[in-house]
């Protein structure tokens, strides 16, 4: 009840955040669900982590509806018409948001924006189009709350991806997340180059590399969360996360981690997934009532288990005896050789594995790079990423960057802070992101060092509102607190300034 009372207490929270911090303690006090005591002693001392899933799972983590579907169909469940101009279709999706679940409680999947809208604002005026899209953004900002919503839009130029990058530029919303599917044939440079414009002054689009996606999940793939691949008309049942360096103090040499310890670790954390997915399946009512499922906006086949790791730097280091870090993982090719030593263990082994209910993917789980959380302080650096604040220069980044992204289906990315001189040559930029992606890069996130619009390490909160929270005032957006906990714990703000005259002497 403490804990119950420290949430009703707290005046930094809003009604809806106090609903949702009440609604986790509840759900994370069940004893219905367990696991064998070595996962739980696992658990104890840090190295494995639920992500504050809770014990007793009553849907899944992350879902992506087929969104065309209900604009061919309509929706019977919320006595939903197909739509037939532009302000039903944003009057349409507004309400289906708002019945979309995930373990935010919000929607992590708004659609393909530009793709989905583009029939319609075609047929209006443009500024009463531009209005309406306006007017849908700002919805999205004021109901859906939270920045790991998230939207995509290309690979091909349209007159509603141009009007969202516009009214991106002038709202300065932090909501919602947005992706650029980028493809050098389908992309055309002029468009790539108002997604770079654009991503410099509010710190999105990304650019993910729609070949690759394409590759690993086919056409029908969402970008979803902070930068998760996923598939459309599925989802997410679950994201578990190793803490590679708390799984390293377990271990005398290299050698030992990756033939002992790392391999135990692995299969506790694909215990917990396949017991949380039974349960998930088998038992909670989501596969078997919720209309989404019912209507076919979703089908349980086209769902996976997420298999997260996170600190991977931090746990070279540690095996190698390197203390400073900018001496290590991504600076030192031993080090570095190492992180893919490592990496190879964990993407055969978890290939190995037969998973529960994921029939559209062989019956196996996909590698994530988890992005951390507001409480991991500076052991545990995002995914495969180089520490913050040992980062060398933008392109050796990249070089480190291209070994690892291929390994993680369902997401990764590094994020880049560069100085107002870019927005000059925004040109340089796109170079270099299309070259990346040729070489293997998987997502490419960026923004200018004097936003106000900022990335954390994978969601956008506005600094501003981290000040607000600072004065014990409250925010709109429900990750501001994440924000404020990963800037004061792993100083997730204050990555390498990219300066342009750095990168191009490389």
């Amino acid at each position: 009840m403490s804990e119950a009372l420290n949430i009703i207490k707290d005046p930094t929270l809003t009604y809806r955040q106090e609903l949702v911090s009440l609604a986790r303690l509840g759900e994370s006090t069940d004893t219905t669900l367990r696991y064998s005591d070595a996962y739980y002693a696992a658990k104890q001392k840090g190295a494995l982590c639920d992500l504050n899933e809770g014990v007793m799972p009553f849907r899944p983590r992350y879902i992506c509806p087929d969104y065309e579907k209900l604009f061919e169909r309509g929706c019977a469940f919320l006595q939903l018409e197909p739509p037939r101009d532009l302000m039903e279709a944003v009057n349409v999706l507004e309400i289906f948001y708002c019945h979309v679940p995930s373990i935010t409680t919000y929607p992590v999947y708004l659609g393909d924006l530009d793709k989905l809208l583009e029939p319609f604002v075609r047929r209006e005026d443009p500024a009463f189009a531009k209005k309406v899209l306006r007017l849908f953004l700002r919805n999205i900002d004021r109901v859906q709350t939270d920045s790991f919503v998230h939207a995509d839009i290309g690979p091909e130029d349209t007159v509603t991806g141009r009007m969202l990058l516009e009214l991106t530029e002038e709202m300065q919303l932090a909501i919602p997340n947005l992706t650029l599917r980028y493809d050098p044939d389908r992309t055309s440079d002029d468009f790539a180059l108002a997604c770079v414009r654009c991503m410099l002054k509010t710190a999105k689009p990304s650019f993910a590399n729609h070949r690759m996606f394409v590759r690993e999940w086919g056409e029908r793939y969402a970008i979803a969360s902070c930068y998760n691949g996923l598939t459309v008309g599925g989802g997410g049942y679950t994201l578990p996360r190793m803490r590679l360096y708390e799984c390293s103090l377990d271990a005398d040499s290299p050698d030992d981690f990756i033939t002992r310890v790392l391999p135990g670790y692995i299969d506790l954390q694909l215990e917990y997934m396949d017991k949380r997915v039974r349960f998930i399946v088998e038992e909670s009512s989501f596969f078997k009532s919720n209309f989404l499922v019912t209507e076919g906006f979703v089908s349980q086949e086209n769902f996976i288990g997420m298999f997260g790791v996170v600190g991977l730097a931090e746990c070279c280091n540690h095996l190698m005896g390197i203390t400073d870090r900018k001496k290590g993982f991504g600076m030192d090719p031993e080090a570095t050789a190492l992180g893919r030593r490592i990496m190879d263990v964990i993407e055969r082994r978890v290939s190995e594995h037969t998973a529960p209910y994921c029939g559209a993917f062989g019956h196996h789980y996909r590698l994530h790079a988890q992005v951390g959380i507001d409480t991991d302080g500076m052991d545990d650096s995002p995914g495969t990423r180089i520490p913050i604040g040992a980062e060398p220069t933008m392109l050796e980044q990249l070089e480190v960057n291209e070994q690892f992204h291929p390994y993680f289906p369902t997401g990764t990315g590094d994020i880049f802070k560069f100085e107002e001189t870019y927005l000059k040559t925004p040109e340089a930029i796109l170079q270099i992101i299309k070259g990346s992606l040729a070489n293997g890069l998987r997502y490419f996130s960026g923004y200018l060092e004097n936003n106000d619009v900022v990335r954390v390490t994978g969601y956008l909160v506005k600094k501003s509102e981290i000040e607000k929270l600072r004065q014990k005032k409250q925010s709109l957006n429900q990750v501001t607190l994440f924000g404020m906990g990963a800037q004061d714990g792993a100083h997730a703000l204050d990555r390498r300034i990219q300066h342009h005259e750095e990168s191009a002497g490389q």
